[in-house]
């Protein structure tokens, strides 16, 4: 590894399913309270898989930060590092995007880029099935000692972050409410005017019914006999 290693710090998540995006929501942390020398990157992967392949295979240290089902309580944090990565973005997943970005790792392998040295900072997620929905607390408060483990992490290769003497300010102009927690948490609607579960066009609807209704699966079944050349040895025959 070169003296001024690579660094590529990803974010990856969706911001509209609650927990879900925790790890966006620590990247934006990161990037508006800290500066960084020009070999490091940040990195907002969002849910786009496959397409960040070519900045995979460019690191030669690679930094996540995700939500990822440990099996753990809600709002539990922990580090996995080296080949432990893939198997724990595989092994339970919380939406898509984590076989997505397994796939993206396995393919940068193949191509004979894979970092020397990756690290996972993840959280478990408590509330997931909430559209629109912002971080529960217990995730939320994991954001800070998240960040704080990547910038030990990065110190052993002598890399320092600086503090930035103000923050920096979200552009909800260019950007949307949605580019900061906090205005996105305020602004949300409550309840009762959007619903959460889903289409209240039909959810509320007089004319739909959540009604269990059985069907006669033999009487209905289409017999396709595509396999019967093996009766025989369903039924004990020999040649």
């Amino acid at each position: 590894m070169s003296e001024t290693p690579s660094v590529l710090i990803l974010g990856i998540g969706n911001l509209l399913w609650a927990d879900e995006g925790f790890g966006v929501r620590a990247l934006e942390s990161l990037q508006r309270n800290y500066r960084f020398p020009a070999n490091v990157r940040l990195m907002d992967g969002g849910t786009q898989g496959i397409y960040l392949v070519q900045h995979i295979r460019e690191a030669e240290v690679l930094v996540v930060f995700d939500a990822v089902d440990y099996g753990l309580p809600g709002g539990s944090l922990k580090r996995v590092e080296g080949d432990q990565v893939p198997k724990f973005l595989g092994a339970k997943k919380v939406s898509l995007h984590q076989t997505g970005f397994q796939e993206v790792l396995a393919m940068a392998e193949m191509l004979g880029d894979y970092p020397q040295h990756l690290l996972l900072v993840g959280v478990q997620p408590e509330e997931l099935e909430d559209f629109g929905g912002s971080l529960r607390p217990k995730v939320r408060e994991q954001i800070e000692p998240a960040i704080d483990l990547v910038l030990n992490y990065l110190a052993d290769f002598g890399i320092q972050a600086e503090l930035r003497d103000q923050p920096m300010t979200p552009d909800t102009l260019l950007q949307g409410a949605i580019s900061d927690m906090q205005t996105y948490e305020a602004e949300r609607p409550s309840n009762e005017s959007a619903c959460r579960a889903g289409d209240a066009r039909v959810l509320q609807s007089d004319a739909f019914e959540v009604a269990y209704r059985p069907i006669d699966i033999q009487g209905s079944a289409v017999s396709v006999d595509v396999d019967a050349h093996l009766d025989k040895y369903r039924q004990g025959e020999s040649d």
